[in-house]
């Protein structure tokens, strides 16, 4: 036998002696039931020999359970925080959308008085397409938006004349306040605004008894 063949048979015999170790250490069956071992017959020769593997598959697939079960538990609160803290940040920007827009009403459309409702507010002037708020917020008296219930109101005054988008004599107040209440039991942030200009929140509704001017019996300003 040349030397080269020697070669030749010494390196497949590493290279079985390497996959039989790999084999041994692996699962290669869909079912997760069995694996495979080597060892050498009667002659020298390799033999695969396949094993019972069922107790090492139910170990893993308990084990991935478990890491994916810490990895929720972890992940899912951390989630809904996030969520929450975004929904109110978007209620407290809609109170300042509404505050800003019913002063600017106020001001250029109402002569000095308030528009009663969102609906209203959004009403666009004579000869203009665009109302003092937005058609997201102006859609309704009462909306949902970003997980909070918004509404708007003004105790009509008898004296006030009629505004710029026809809303009738007597209608506008002489001051407003609206709200943002969260749809979800468990946020426990509630906000508030009026002719002050100034949002308030608190861990309950502010809607009931927020003045339409001066400060509410509870709750505390939001600095900005």
């Amino acid at each position: 036998m040349s030397a080269e063949l020697k070669s030749d048979i010494k390196r497949q015999e590493n290279v079985v002696t390497v996959l039989s170790k790999s084999l041994n250490e692996r699962d290669f069956t869909p079912s997760g039931k069995t694996g495979m071992s080597s060892a050498k017959g009667p002659a020298g020769e390799y033999v695969l020999k396949v094993r019972s593997a069922s107790g090492f598959a139910l170990i893993d697939l308990l084990f991935v359970v478990g890491i994916i079960g810490i990895l929720c538990g972890i992940a899912i609160p951390r989630l809904m925080a996030a969520k929450g803290s975004a929904q109110s940040t978007s209620a407290i920007a809609s109170l300042r959308v509404i505050g800003s827009a019913e002063v600017a009403f106020a001001i250029t459309c109402g002569q000095g008085f308030y528009a009663p409702s969102l609906t209203k507010l959004a009403k666009p002037p004579v000869g203009s397409t665009d109302g003092f708020l937005r058609d997201d917020l102006g859609a309704a008296d009462t909306i949902v938006k970003s997980g909070y219930q918004v509404k708007l109101a003004s105790t009509a005054y008898g004296g006030a004349p009629d505004t710029c988008n026809s809303l009738g004599v007597g209608t506008t107040g002489l001051a407003y306040k609206a709200s943002a209440d969260p749809m979800d039991v468990n946020n426990p942030r509630y906000f508030s605004i009026n002719v002050g200009n100034v949002i308030w929140e608190d861990t309950a509704s502010l809607f009931g008894g927020m003045p339409e001017a001066g400060d509410p019996a509870s709750g505390h300003p939001i600095q900005h």
